[in-house]
């Protein structure tokens, strides 16, 4: 039996998921601070709010349409965007299953194989997944760290080769939360525009500003800008915008000037038509639930501004760690010293003292001393959790000084 190259991952997990799945049979605790599904956080929408919209007669009829059901793209556009002071028809709307659906339709719109798309480091790992099932590379371009995360345009455009396709942003970031100042969106919309590339912009944290400045989300969203050169997709979802994964709808904006616009659309309404991949149940309750966003939104960021008051309140016990700002998301980057791979120490720290984190390699983060924690886990859970980590921290730093003086001692 022949299977293909594109899913050959070998047959061994990475020693971190090993360790935690081996734990987890043998029925010994784990404590997940790298829990970021909210159905689990306790977080998201009452059932009174969540079932009702389900259950109406819409349901019992479907009416293929390429795009989405046309009323839930109207609704999202009146009640997500309207709301928000921006600007969009329901035409220039794509509905998918998620957003991982939706670059997967868009790699596939813009690339042959072997072609490459530009995506950040450090971020989320899934984008070499996705390229790597549509027969598609991916290209590093690195974000810099200097009092605040920003994309270092020079090395992205040095970095640009005649087989580049397209180029990823996520905003705000996932893990760095932070997002593109107004003149870096402008920027890379410039820079995208002189290669005559596509942004393809994933704005699925965009409600959820946590220590940034004034001013609505979604007057810093792709979507919302006044001038634009380069053709772009900005990319949302129920998933992280109303905490329903489990609804499996997303959507994508599709902006530009003119004949590209109108030749974008066009192909993708052969690529969506092929798949029709929306429930109609989900697609025809997203106006009722959108109704209730703020209140989600609301709820979500009590949620994670408690918790960094939590981590702030630890972190002054523990001055060998700290912490870089969030600027928006549900996730922390914490600082730890430097004093043995990432991997290594979150695989200690889950086998001697049941706590799982994120090393910061999972997600390009580069040298050592980084992990990344969720902010949306109970106030409680998170609190033990980050005290098991910074006596792990601090039981690392005591073992290497021990083995740096027995090293001196013997050659002494």
């Amino acid at each position: 039996m022949h299977f293909s190259t594109r899913t050959n991952f070998g047959s061994e997990a990475d020693p971190l998921t090993e360790a935690l799945a081996l734990r987890r049979r043998a029925g010994l605790p784990v404590l997940d601070l790298t829990e970021s599904n909210p159905t689990r956080c306790g977080l998201g929408l009452d059932r009174e709010l969540l079932l009702p919209p389900l259950s109406g007669d819409a349901n019992c009829t479907y009416r293929a349409e390429p795009f989405g059901p046309s009323a839930a793209r109207e609704a999202i556009v009146s009640a997500y965007y309207g709301e928000r002071g921006v600007t969009v028809a329901p035409e220039q709307m794509v509905l998918t299953a998620s957003t991982s659906e939706a670059y997967s339709f868009l790699f596939r719109l813009f690339c042959e194989p072997g072609d490459h798309v530009m995506v950040p480091q450090p971020s989320y790992p899934l984008f070499d997944l996705l390229a790597r099932f549509c027969d598609v590379e991916t290209r590093l371009y690195p974000l810099r760290f200097h009092h605040r995360w920003q994309t270092d345009l020079h090395a992205l455009e040095a970095a640009i080769t005649p087989r580049t396709r397209a180029i990823v942003v996520v905003h705000p970031n996932n893990p760095t939360g932070h997002f593109a100042a107004a003149e870096e969106r402008q920027e890379l919309d410039r820079l995208a525009a002189r290669h005559g590339l596509p942004l393809l912009v994933d704005e699925v944290f965009l409600d959820y500003p946590v220590e940034t400045g004034s001013g609505a989300p979604s007057a810093r969203s792709f979507a919302a800008m006044p001038h634009r050169e380069a053709l772009t997709f900005v990319m949302s979802g129920l998933s992280k915008v109303l905490a329903l994964p489990q609804m499996k709808l997303a959507w994508t904006l599709v902006l530009g000037l003119g004949a590209q616009q109108r030749e974008a659309l066009h192909r993708l309404e052969y690529v969506a038509d092929t798949y029709l991949s929306v429930a109609v149940p989900g697609a025809n309750a997203a106006a009722s639930w959108l109704r209730h966003a703020g209140q989600l939104h609301a709820q979500v960021l009590a949620r994670v501004r408690t918790n960094l008051a939590v981590l702030d309140r630890e972190l002054a016990q523990w001055p060998l760690a700290s912490r870089l700002p969030v600027e928006g998301g549900w996730s922390v980057l914490l600082r730890l010293p430097a004093l043995e791979p990432d991997g290594e120490f979150a695989l200690r720290l889950l086998q001697e003292r049941g706590v799982l984190v994120h090393p910061g390699s999972f997600f390009g983060l580069p040298g050592r001393g980084w992990v990344v924690v969720s902010l949306l886990l109970p106030e409680g859970d998170l609190q033990r959790g980050l005290q098991a980590l910074f006596k792990g921290v601090r039981d690392t730093a005591e073992e290497v000084h021990s083995q740096v003086h027995r090293n001196l001692s013997s050659n002494s």
